[in-house]
């Protein structure tokens, strides 16, 4: 590890790609804990830890603790973009003007992240607007004397959509400039700030010098054996092997080689979980805005530690996995692709029947993949029922699906480049 990380510095280039990466997430992390104008962070502070909860919890962790623990000028975080090129992607669905820019290669790429920004910023405005009211009624409700003026209502949400502007153009500078994934490192870096947070609150959890070293034991026990699996899961594909014909143009020969395509267990990645979580969730925010006897019924039914709502939590994300791959990965599209350039699956009739032979394959690799999402999502409720550890309510399962990801595919893009350069990776 240390000489891997030594070859990355040797290579001018990628040294300075590693540093860019590393300043533009220290400036995000500055940013995250600035207040906006206006605001008591004192007063943000005594919020219940009953109010984090929910999908607000949700925004709270992917945006780093800058909405309820400091209100900061990026306390939207990354969500305002997530949504919408969620949004974007199910709209290709339904309008075919998007399908045919995706098609165009990198201008129809450049026409569908523009309006990508569009949708952000239409959606940083109407989430900026609900947070200024929700905050200064959870204010209120807490008996905490807060009142917002129109100009500083008006200052807040503008402090807000702005920020929410600066993370999307920091997120697209460290995909161009950097190492990896613009959003996604920034996603990274706020779950892996709230690491020493839920290690202090574990440790004073316990009485005694023993039960606190148990603990601690315990959760590095158990999250090792969690990150494990999941990188068991987000490395196992099924590889489909593709035969190419010999073609010959001109004077020159091409084709006749064997490659295969490789189909992930889990290709809906993260996705399903925090789709399954909005839709349960959403009941519980409503009460936040409507307070009233319906949907604080069915909000109580749904308390996220109760077995109707980890059975539902369960059968959603099994649910939108096979949704969600079945937008992002085309078997058609897939099959077409093969024939044009020549290529065919041993033993398969090309066109249609390797399309249905995709979808097969799809149908069978998803379910195994949507039951570990689900094992994994249920996985923090429960140890934090039985066990009592406190760290999984700020790292749960989708918290660790993330980062263990996100750093996968990190350190492959490190190793691609090293290996570009004849240095030795990393990934054995």
């Amino acid at each position: 590890m240390i000489e891997f990380i030594r070859n990355a510095f040797k290579v001018p280039d990628l040294k300075k790609r590693i540093l860019f990466t590393f300043i533009i997430l220290a400036l995000y992390r500055l940013g995250a804990n600035l207040p906006v104008p206006g605001v008591d962070v004192a007063a943000i502070s005594k919020l219940t830890a009953a109010t984090r909860g929910g999908l607000l919890g949700l925004m709270d962790l992917f945006a780093g603790g800058a909405l309820f623990e400091r209100f900061a000028i990026f306390a939207l975080g990354i969500m305002p973009y997530i949504t919408a090129s969620i949004i974007m992607e199910l709209l290709r669905v339904v309008i075919p003007k998007l399908e045919e820019w995706a098609k165009e290669g990198e201008i129809g790429r450049r026409k569908i992240t523009q309006w990508t920004r569009y949708l952000t910023l239409i959606l940083a405005v109407v989430e900026s607007i609900g947070l200024t009211f929700l905050m200064e009624r959870l204010l209120r409700e807490a008996n905490i004397l807060v009142r917002f003026g129109l100009q500083d209502r008006l200052v807040i949400v503008i402090t807000l959509v702005t920020g929410a502007a600066l993370i999307m153009w920091m997120g697209e500078l460290i995909t161009e400039r950097g190492i990896g994934n613009g959003m996604s490192l920034i996603i990274f870096a706020n779950i892996i700030s709230r690491v020493p947070h839920g290690l202090t609150l574990t440790y004073q959890a316990q009485t005694s010098v023993t039960a606190r070293v148990g603990m601690l034991l315990t959760l590095i026990f158990l999250v090792l054996l969690v990150m494990v699996a999941i990188i068991f899961v987000e490395s196992g594909q099924r590889r489909i092997p593709v035969q190419y014909a010999k073609r010959i143009v001109g004077r020159k020969m091409y084709g006749g080689q064997s490659t295969y395509i490789p189909m992930k267990l889990n290709s809906a990645g993260v996705i399903p979980i925090i789709f399954a979580s909005s839709v349960l969730l959403f009941p519980g925010m409503l009460t936040n805005f409507f307070p009233g006897k319906f949907f604080s019924t069915i909000a109580g039914y749904l308390d996220t530690t109760s077995a109707l709502y980890l059975i539902l939590f369960s059968l959603f994300i099994i649910f939108f996995a096979y949704f969600y791959t079945a937008i992002i990965v085309n078997p058609l599209e897939l099959s077409d692709n093969i024939k044009k350039y020549g290529g065919f699956i041993p033993g398969v009739r090309p066109g249609y029947g390797t399309a249905v032979y995709f979808s097969k394959i799809l149908n069978r690799i998803t379910l195994p993949g949507a039951i570990f999402l689900a094992l994994i999502a249920v996985f923090p409720t429960l140890v934090i029922s039985y066990l009592n550890i406190p760290f999984f309510k700020d790292f749960g399962g989708t918290a660790l699906i993330i980062v263990v990801g996100v750093a996968l595919e990190t350190m492959r893009r490190l190793e691609s480049q090293l290996l570009m350069r004849h240095y030795e990776g990393f990934l054995r």
